[in-house]
């Protein structure tokens, strides 16, 4: 396929099958596929949750908490349907990684909410897609139509007396229902705005009963996992980090593209290599490790390894595993100021910090890019963003914070140098007009 690319340094795990056509039932099985489920069936529940413990697999959507202690978390017996959500709402920018699996390997995203609905005793499961994926749909529909066809889905799957169900729905195109409580509302059919929080969706989910919600390619890890082992899947990354993960190589590199890399790769070496290096001959300037979310590390900070505790460790995070790379030629001040413009735009406005703090660290970082800053901006800018750490209902308002704070921190003679009427220094010969605040 013309948007599929590779590396020597690749290990491929959740990525094997892209490319061979696996979103036809018939060539998934061809590929093992199902087979974990029958696997899966056999073990019962506890040995599911035992082997996907041993794996070390952590969330793939941001967070990074360890999957088999999530699904543990869900009460053995209630009164109210337990239910599996997988969130394919990927909408981080710098992330495109949920798109491949969904496009290639769908089956395997189905068979990942089926061996977690038997983890947890549930019978139904349901794949939310991002409203801008509307072409996945298709494809999600279909697969999901000849697993019910083949008796792999509904009553009696496999003859096992087992019954499970998956649905499909797709979403409006909100950044904000990416957040696991806000996904839930939307699906009952509400305002995708999160929920407070406790109760957490493994005892009190979605309407109202025992939910586990993972990310598309942490559920597709797990076919693999219970095929080839915990222990297997642990050895392939770094302590407490197992596994592979699709990183999304995008920026100012020669060779953009999804490439799945061992947790631990070092992020330099990723870069100079897997990447082609940075473009038209120009020096790196700074990185984000993880999706626009996650702090930025400068080019003296990327020699680290590109795992949850290593970053970590480092002041930033792995995230969603969106690297953007970005060269000497960029101003800190505009990247800092498009980051504001999405998030702005993103935030739901249902707590007021981020309602409030995204929309004047947006008019703020537009006056100052545009040359009409003053010096005690910058603290000002600072300020806004760590007051709105830990203070929303949900993530977005950090998300929106993290980055700014660093790059104000990192880069802030970039700030200075746009003081006094000076519009941005890279942007030569370019005279903006200041916009309007309101």
């Amino acid at each position: 396929m013309a948007d599929l690319v590779s590396h020597p340094d690749e290990v491929r795990v959740v990525s094997k099958r892209f490319g061979q056509g696996a979103a036809d039932l018939d060539r998934y099985l061809a590929f093992d596929g199902y087979k974990a489920v029958q696997k899966a069936l056999s073990l019962g529940f506890d040995g599911i949750i035992k082997e996907v413990k041993e794996s070390n697999l952590r969330g793939r959507g941001g967070a990074g908490f360890p999957t088999g202690m999530k699904w543990s978390f869900v009460p053995k017996e209630s009164a109210k349907p337990k239910y599996v959500l997988c969130n394919g709402d990927e909408s981080e920018p710098g992330t495109c990684k949920d798109r491949l699996i969904l496009e290639h390997d769908p089956h395997s995203v189905i068979e990942g909410v089926v061996i977690g609905g038997l983890s947890i005793k549930a019978k139904v499961g349901y794949i939310y897609i991002r409203g801008e994926y509307r072409y996945l749909v298709d494809i999600m529909r279909k697969a999901i139509a000849d697993a019910y066809a083949r008796g792999f889905l509904g009553k009696n799957i496999f003859g096992s007396g087992v019954d499970f169900d998956v649905y499909w729905h797709t979403g409006a195109g909100a950044y904000e229902v990416g957040e696991e409580s806000a996904l839930m509302e939307s699906l009952e059919g509400k305002r995708g705005v999160p929920r407070i929080r406790p109760p957490f969706p493994a005892v009190v989910g979605l309407w109202g009963g025992p939910t586990i919600i993972n990310n598309v390619e942490t559920l597709a890890s797990v076919p693999h996992i219970i095929l080839g082992g915990g222990q297997w899947f642990a050895e392939l990354g770094t302590p407490k980090n197992g596994g592979t993960r699709l990183f999304c190589l995008s920026g100012h590199v020669n060779r953009p593209g999804v490439y799945e890399l061992p947790l631990g790769y070092n992020l330099r070496k990723m870069i100079d290599e897997v990447a082609g290096g940075v473009w038209k001959g120009h020096k790196l300037k700074a990185v984000t490790p993880g999706g626009s979310s996650t702090p930025v590390l400068t080019a003296d900070e990327v020699d680290v390894g590109m795992d949850f505790d290593q970053l970590m460790k480092a002041g930033s995070m792995l995230g969603s595993g969106g690297v953007v790379v970005l060269d000497d030629q960029t101003c800190m001040v505009k990247y800092a100021q498009r980051i504001m413009m999405f998030y702005q735009h993103e935030s739901c406005g249902w707590c007021i910090p981020c309602r409030e703090g995204t929309d004047w660290l947006k008019k703020t970082l537009n006056r100052f890019h545009a040359g009409g800053g003053v010096k005690k901006d910058i603290d000002n800018i600072q300020y806004l963003a760590e007051n709105m750490l830990g203070r929303t209902f949900c993530p977005l308002g950090d998300a929106a914070a993290m980055p700014t704070i660093s790059i104000v921190k990192k880069f802030r003679k970039e700030f200075e140098d746009h003081l006094e009427g000076r519009p941005c220094p890279y942007e030569k010969g370019v005279v903006e007009q200041l916009p309007v605040l309101a």
